[in-house]
């Protein structure tokens, strides 16, 4: 994990007049709206696509960001009271607001490294007072070879790169993570980025949230996570970044934006 340091606002970029070619695909713009930063970490307002807007508004980060410490591998964290703040972003980075938690919805760092906080806020109310809409997570696998953008609110700072590939399990010491996302070498992200949301430059949803890199060559180490395939080999990209698939936590909010782990779909750690 890079270590703890002490929806979006979006247009689509029509190309071409009447009978020019059509465009391959429309661009959007990726800005700081929606996202948060943290006292350690970066993340980011989020909404599922069947989240309503009275619905409490949900904060995307990573576990190891929780104001707690890292969980311990095999850990969940379960509907706990916090009251942690997050700095509000607006699209062009500065602080519009302090939003607060009610509490930890979920958070672990078995299979994944995410944290899910519920705030005192509906997306109607941080709408209508801050003028931000929440993210969308996307409900499907990122793409191998998709543009993305790596937002981090904390350095208020975005990495352009592409998904490299995916890492079947992805190891660095106690903890070890399914499917991982790798980064093209561009997203040269570093500490305080921990918790950002990845976006995909198509859909403007978020496809992963930011969480690690190998930053000296070390294997499997603290700092150092190693891939290793089906088979058990280990592969070490050293100055190579990673990220988790968020689509995974879309089975798992219910109505209400509560986190049910009992709904169908849902494959996140149980406690």
């Amino acid at each position: 994990m890079y270590k703890p340091l002490a929806g979006a606002l979006f247009s689509l970029l029509l190309v071409g007049a009447v009978g020019a070619p059509a465009v391959a695909a429309p661009a959007v713009a990726v800005t700081f709206a929606g996202t948060v930063a943290l006292s350690n970490c970066s993340g980011s307002v989020v909404r599922a696509p069947g989240s309503q807007p009275n619905d409490p508004a949900l904060v995307l980060s990573n576990g190891h960001c929780l104001e707690t410490g890292f969980p311990a591998a095999g850990e969940v964290i379960k509907d706990q009271p916090s009251t942690r703040s997050f700095s509000l972003l607006n699209a062009s980075g500065s602080k519009v607001g302090t939003l607060r938690a009610s509490k930890i919805s979920y958070a672990t760092m078995t299979d994944t490294d995410v944290s899910v906080y519920q705030l005192t806020k509906t997306y109607a109310q941080i709408q209508s007072q801050y003028g931000i809409t929440a993210l969308t997570l996307n409900d499907v696998r990122p793409t191998q070879g998709s543009a993305i953008k790596v937002v981090s609110g904390y350095w208020k700072r975005t990495y352009s790169c592409n998904v490299d590939g995916f890492a079947y399990r992805l190891k660095e010491g106690a903890w070890t993570w399914k499917d991982s996302v790798r980064y093209t070498s561009s997203c040269n992200t570093i500490g305080g980025t921990s918790g950002s949301p990845v976006i995909d430059t198509t859909t403007g949803k978020v496809v992963a949230v930011n969480n690690t890199g190998n930053e000296d060559g070390g294997r499997c180490t603290d700092n150092n996570p190693c891939e290793v395939d089906e088979n058990g080999n280990v592969t070490v990209r050293e100055g190579i970044n990673y990220a988790q698939e968020t689509y995974i936590i879309v089975p798992c909010i219910a109505p209400g934006n509560k986190i049910d782990l009992s709904r169908p779909g849902c494959t996140l750690p149980k406690p």
